[in-house]
This record gives C-alpha cells, structure tokens and sequence, in this order.
C-alpha cells in the first residue's frame, strides 16, 4: 500500500473515532434531561354531549316573522322630517352634473337689474343667476357678486334627514 493512503486511512479512522465521542456526550446529556423532566399525568376530561334544542311552541307568534320585525322597526325609528327635501319634479339643470369642486367661477357680469357669475366646467363657460342650480348636491345659487357666488346645498345627514349646507365658489383671478 501506498503511504498516503495510509495517512487518509488513519486520518479517517482518526476523525469517526472523534465523532463517536461527541455522540455519546449528546446522548448522556439527553438521557440526563429526560431523567429530570416530571412527567405530567393530568388527563384531558372528554367534551360535554351537545344536546339540541328544538322549539316546540307553536301557539305562540314566530320571533322571527318579517311583519313583526318590521313593526318594531317602524315603532323604533323616531319621527323623521324637518320638512326640507329635494325637489325630485324638477328639471335637472346643465351644471348640476359636475361635481361642485370641479365648477370655477372665472367671472362676472350685470345688465343693471342682475348680476351674472360665469362658472367655467372643463372648456365650457356657463351662465348662472341667483335661483340657478349648480353641483351634484342640490345647490341653488342665493347670491352672486362680483367675487363670489354663494349656494345652498341640500345633503343628507347620517341620520338620513335633509339638512343645508352653505357653500361658495370665489372667483378665480389670473389661473388659466
């Protein structure tokens, strides 16, 4: 045989003989744990039998009827109104489709007997007076100036009631 492959013999005897070693310290320190953990012996009671319950009373009124549901909805709910509400007959006018805060006013004129706001939408300018309405939430124009028009708007509250809320649209000087 060759001399170097008896030292890789003897180098490989050498390095399991080292493994084996550290092998049988794992294992007494494993065996030593096990020894000194209590063993716990509670034993888990089994579950309680569920027993169904089936309702029998058929003289009695349904709990879950859709017209006694309803009833008691209608006697909760406390009286709603204070009278203010959108007017759903009237014709929609041009500038109540856009949104209020895409509406500028961009300028203003008068005849002498009423003032005009110019409210521009996109590329488009449009006419409004006093009585016009303008925004997607019912607001009619109450006032116009040379730098504001004021609106009133009609919007629900989270109790589902018609409340006003005052808005304005001042104009926009130098923007292009």
């Amino acid at each position: 045989m060759n001399a170097s492959k008896l030292i890789g013999l003897v180098c490989v005897g050498v390095a399991l003989a080292a493994c084996g070693d550290e092998q049988d310290e794992l294992r007494s320190w494993m065996d030593q744990q096990r020894a000194a953990t209590p063993v716990i012996k509670d034993t888990i009671p089994a579950p309680k039998k569920f027993q169904p319950f089936r309702y029998e009373n058929t003289t009695l009124a349904d709990p879950f009827s859709q017209s006694k549901l309803a009833l008691a909805v209608a006697q909760a709910a406390p009286a709603k109104g204070n009278g203010l509400k959108p007017d759903a007959a009237r014709r929609r006018e041009t500038l109540e489709s856009f949104p209020l805060d895409n509406i500028k006013m961009v300028g203003h004129m008068t005849n002498g007997r009423n003032d005009f706001a110019l409210l521009q939408v996109e590329a488009m300018v449009y006419q409004a007076r006093v009585g016009n309405y303008a925004g997607q939430n019912f607001g009619r124009i109450v006032r116009v100036t040379e730098s504001e028009v004021t609106l009133k708007e009609l919007v629900q509250d989270a109790a589902g009631d018609w409340v006003e809320r005052d808005s304005a649209l001042r104009l926009q000087e130098g923007r292009k």
